[in-house]
């Protein structure tokens, strides 16, 4: 047999680095099995790494410590892998579906800390005639997989797997609405997933002490051949009606922690203050948090002043301080392991699941106003036109003069300060207001994408329920909050380069050439150029948002340049921000709602020589697989807070239904129409169904369903009128009935459709594409298009 080489050029090489007869290290075990998945036995790893003789003692006992620790794992047939990676072949089991009606799948079995990693199930163009006696694998199915790795970061999904053979049907878990019978005993359960297609049937003794109307969690059991598939209550949530259960069902649905172990908890609890011993003190700067009125933490505050420097006239000095969280959370502690398993926080309009036990984020890393609190902080000097000269880092320990809402600090610019601002609108807030001007000269000529989208605001009432919607505020002094802390993460990535510390970068890569050829053909249709050369730069998007700014189109082209852009993530490869056009960005100024931030804390700390309880080996060795994870993290939660947030506003308006709305077209699918209410800026559903005795061609270049025979368009971004005609609050679904609304289609338009109708190309009939097609949605539509900042 030939003899097996390892694969990766830098992987041979850092094998050929090692003298015969040495040891390899962790990190180089873990880089070999992550270049060589499949067959790695112990006799492989020796030969790659030249070990010979009595080293081959300790590599035995260093790859059992590696086992031990939970880094590598052993299969049947004794070969090696890493435990965060998956084998080529593998069991998984089909959870759900996501937004885009794709399979998804986790593994069966999985030795690598929560959650495991998603599997999007490849779509099998290979199954022969025989094959569809079977039926495809679908949700709650196990099947044996071949995985592939997914190289791009901006993907969604870490691996794509094509599917070997069906080995059974594993036990889903289902959130629903348990239905008790009328008569009889035992119940049915609804699923609250708008795309799930049946009931369940509940027997008696699977009931569990549920409540017609019970939120529950239950799990699917081998029931008959025909009729309803059965299912058995597994937890009870409460009352579906209780506006409480809406947020339950969104961090249940997506799989996110909200009780911490105990051990952590512990942890917390005896944590003790940290004083000034090997601290700067800067208790006599009166720096001052600003967040929202609602705001559940206070984790950055700000102070600024002009530089007395006689060499820098016109200058300002600025001090952002952040939480000191890397003094309480230690590396690899049982609060940092859950920390680092969460990711971030999620926040819901009526709670917040945090990543730090509230002991932590809302006592001893809140900056309150009057407190000792220790800091870390960042010094920085900019010149008169704002661009930074220097800056330094301390670790320091604050008491914040005040904590002023946005609103508060606006009003006081403004002229009407309320009797906490006023005593600080001369001596902190006028400084800090000039500073601010000072500094946006230099972000105005570095251009940063500068979309500007409306954001809707949830009110919560104290019994719970929903009090209002309404557009969020928008203050100048949200803007002055962002410029600051954008310059503290740059500094936090030039100093963290400076020291030759490894970091976790925020990055965003630039929009791909198929994202841009398709928003330039939607930009023509309303006779708006775009240059779509090589050096793409954010002030191309800002030339078209400048030009649309107060007019029809305004909104609808700030939305679809928003979904050109690329996905922000997480890496410790910098490839710079595109959307903020800088070359190095790291986000360091929220460590109490963010892991990525607790670990640039850690390496400032190492590299500044700020204490012991720094960076470790062992972190930087997993940069890549934190990184990896946290973008995970926060994908889930962005999907489970604007989930909550549809569910929130279909109870509100469920009390509307018949109500006439104004909107405008915020997506065009080929089975029907997205539309976002001006009011609350609610995403409803106008199936193709209803539009009228017309058969409608979808149009992807002009975004639009155009009728064949009228030639009557509806596209992205028109203004429409529409009834609403269902809210189901469990599942989020607003259905509308299209009222007014429509133009004539430009000429040549809707010959380019790929299926005309409904999804899939149904027959024409009657009702135009959809009655009679296959994409015709279910009670229930599904939600808009899905948007995300990339910052």
């Amino acid at each position: 047999m030939a003899k097996r080489e390892p694969k990766g050029g830098a992987r041979k090489k850092a094998a050929g680095k090692k003298k015969s007869g040495g040891v390899p290290s962790r990190e180089e075990i873990l880089a070999f099995l992550a270049d060589n998945p499949g067959k790695t036995s112990k006799r492989e790893i020796g030969r790659a790494f030249g070990v010979k003789g009595d080293d081959r003692i300790p590599l035995k006992q260093l790859l059992k410590a590696m086992t031990e620790d939970g880094l590598i794992a052993r299969d049947e047939a004794k070969n090696l892998r890493r435990t965060d990676e998956l084998p080529p072949v593998t069991v998984v089991e089909i959870t759900h579906t996501d937004t885009d009606g794709e399979l998804i799948a986790r593994p069966v079995s999985w030795p690598g800390e929560d959650p495991a990693p998603l599997i999007v199930i490849a779509p099998d163009t290979s199954r022969r005639k025989r094959d569809y006696d079977e039926p495809p694998a679908g949700v709650g199915d196990r099947v044996l997989a071949r995985l592939e790795k997914v190289e791009d970061e901006t993907e969604a999904y870490p691996y794509e797997a094509r599917v070997i053979r069906r080995i059974g049907k594993g036990a889903e878990r289902i959130l629903g609405l348990y239905r008790k019978n009328e008569k009889g005993k035992g119940g049915r359960l609804v699923p609250v997933d708008k795309k799930a297609r049946n009931e369940f049937e509940i027997a008696a003794e699977d009931v569990n002490d549920a409540e017609d109307g019970n939120l529950v969690l239950a799990e699917t059991i081998p029931g008959k051949r025909y009729g309803l598939s059965r299912a058995r209550i597994r937890e009870v949530f409460g009352d579906s009606n209780d506006p409480r259960s809406i947020s339950l069902i969104a961090i249940h649905t997506h799989g996110i922690p909200d009780a911490f172990p105990e051990d952590v908890l512990k942890e917390a609890e005896a944590a003790k203050h940290q004083g000034l011993k090997g601290r700067t003190d800067l208790r006599d700067i009166p720096l001052i948090t600003i967040d929202p009125a609602d705001a559940r933490d206070h984790d950055d505050a700000v102070w600024a002043a002009p530089d007395d420097d006689p060499k820098n006239e016109g200058g300002v000095v600025a001090i952002v301080a952040i939480a000191d969280v890397a003094a309480y959370v230690k590396p690899n502690s049982p609060m940092d392991r859950e920390a680092r398993k969460r990711g971030n926080s999620t926040y819901f309009p009526d709670r917040v699941v945090p990543m730090l036990p509230e002991r932590i984020s809302n006592d001893l890393c809140s900056l309150v106003e009057g407190e000792d609190r220790a800091c870390f902080a960042v010094r920085m000097v900019f010149d008169r036109n704002g661009n930074k000269r220097s800056h330094e880092f301390i670790r320091g320990l604050m008491k914040s003069a005040a904590s002023l809402s946005y609103k508060q600090v606006q009003q006081a610019i403004d002229g009407t300060p309320d009797d906490a601002a006023g005593p600080l609108l001369d001596p902190v807030l006028k400084p800090l207001w000039a500073a601010y001007k000072v500094i946006t000269q230099a972000r105005d000529a570095r251009g940063p994408l500068d979309l500007d989208l409306p954001e809707y605001k949830i009110d919560i009432g104290k019994d719970g329920r929903i009090a209002g919607i309404r557009v969020g505020d928008k203050f100048e002094s949200m803007k002055l909050i962002e410029e600051f802390m954008i310059q503290a993460n740059v500094c936090a990535a030039e100093t963290a380069e400076t020291q030759q510390r490894k970091v976790i970068y925020r990055i965003h890569d630039a929009p791909s050439r198929e994202k841009l050829v398709a928003l330039a053909e939607f930009l023509a249709t309303l006779n708006l150029s775009f240059t779509k050369g090589e050096n793409i730069r954010p002030a191309n998007f800002n030339r078209i948002l400048k030009e649309v700014d107060g007019t029809e189109h305004d909104q609808i082209v700030s939305d679809v340049v928003l979904r050109s852009q690329a996905q922000a993530v997480y890496s410790p490869d910098n490839i710079g921000h595109f959307g903020l056009n800088l070359r190095r960005y790291a986000h360091f100024t929220s460590p109490i709602r963010r892991y990525a931030d607790l670990t640039v804390h850690r390496a400032l700390v190492a590299g500044l020589g700020f204490g012991k309880d720094g960076q470790t080996d062992d972190e930087i060795s997993e940069l890549a697989e934190i990184a990896e994870h946290i973008s995970t993290t926060e994908r889930r939660s962005m999907v489970a807070e604007r989930d909550s947030k549809d569910r929130f506003i279909a109870a509100f308006l469920e009390a509307r239904i018949g109500a006439e709305f104004t909107g405008r077209i915020a997506g065009v699918t080929r089975f029907g129409l997205f539309v976002k209410l001006d009011e609350t800026g609610a995403d409803g559903f106008i199936p193709i169904s209803t539009l009228g005795g017309d058969y409608f061609h979808h149009d992807e270049i002009i975004h639009a369903l155009i009728g064949e025979r009228t030639r009557i368009a509806y596209r992205l971004g028109d203004l429409v009128r529409v009834r609403l005609e269902e809210a189901v609050p469990v599942t989020g679904g607003l259905r509308f009935e299209l009222l007014e609304g429509g133009s004539e289609a430009p000429k040549g338009a809707g010959a380019r459709s790929r299926a005309p109708g409904g999804r899939g190309g149904p027959k024409r009939g009657k009702y135009g594409g959809g009655r009679s097609g296959r994409g015709a949605p279910r009670k229930g539509a599904p939600k808009g298009p899905k948007r995300s900042s990339p910052r």
